[in-house]
């Protein structure tokens, strides 16, 4: 199957009408499903994990240097200037003339920021017998699915094509907010998540992270994202995976 390039979309206020809830109704509904979702797993957990997990997350400084430029990544959507910059580098690498074998690759490598494609990669390790692993991708990506939503609805940014003339739309037009990059996080979740849980050579950790820069590159592209929106995904992503990595410890109180 061959993505088709769609026609520009020159009308700023079509988000409203794609919709199908308006968002006023739409967004305190969905943020309060998905918090109440994160309490309840996190009242589901053991005491013992869960003090066991706290005093791991402090020990991570890494960790906290990642949120503190997630935390200044985000901030930066209220400055205009950022937003003038970011408009600057997504025309450039959004709507110049690319040949149509390229549409079609870079259609086919955003795929592998989809959750499907982390289902399939838990179902082979499950597959080969790494049922810790395949479980900490499952929850990882369910989670971080959550995460990503929540910050969705919050910021509320639209996507470049509903604001932009010209924005080329490789594929289809991608429903939701536009920050942060999911895909991208997705990505970078389970890059992170590998190079921790084996014992990789530097030549294969470099070859996974550049897939997933790929990945994020694509997302620009494909016009799904900006490229703030790709910047956070990708820190966010390896936030998800540093952390997934700090349960690892704790699967055997639910018998893994």
């Amino acid at each position: 199957m061959n993505p088709e390039i769609s026609e520009p979309l020159p009308t700023p206020g079509l988000k409203s009408r794609i919709s199908f809830w308006s968002a006023h109704r739409r967004r305190p509904a969905f943020l309060f499903i998905l918090i109440t979702g994160l309490a309840g797993f996190l009242l589901w957990l053991p005491d013992a994990a869960r003090v066991l997990f706290w005093a791991a997350l402090l020990a991570q400084r890494g960790l906290f240097t990642l949120l503190s430029i997630f935390a200044l990544v985000t901030l930066s959507l209220i400055w205009s200037a950022g937003q003038r910059i970011d408009i600057k580098i997504f025309t450039f690498m959004n709507t110049r003339l690319y040949p149509g074998w390229l549409d079609r690759i870079m259609w086919f490598a955003t795929q592998l920021g989809n959750m499907l494609a982390a289902f399939i990669a838990a179902l082979l390790f499950f597959l080969l017998s790494d049922r810790r692993l395949s479980l900490e991708i499952v929850f990882g990506t369910l989670t971080l699915w959550l995460l990503v939503e929540i910050i969705k609805t919050l910021t509320d940014r639209e996507r470049p094509f509903l604001s932009l003339e010209n924005t080329r739309v490789i594929g289809w037009q991608e429903k939701g907010d536009s920050f942060p990059s999911g895909h991208t996080s997705q990505t970078f979740f389970l890059v992170m998540l590998f190079a921790q849980h084996f014992q990789l050579g530097f030549g294969v950790i470099v070859a996974l992270y550049m897939l997933a820069v790929l990945v994020g590159f694509t997302r620009i592209y494909v016009g799904a994202h900006y490229p703030r929106d790709v910047l956070a995904g990708m820190v966010l992503g390896s936030i998800w995976g540093l952390l997934v990595t700090l349960v690892d410890p704790f699967w055997h109180l639910f018998g893994f």
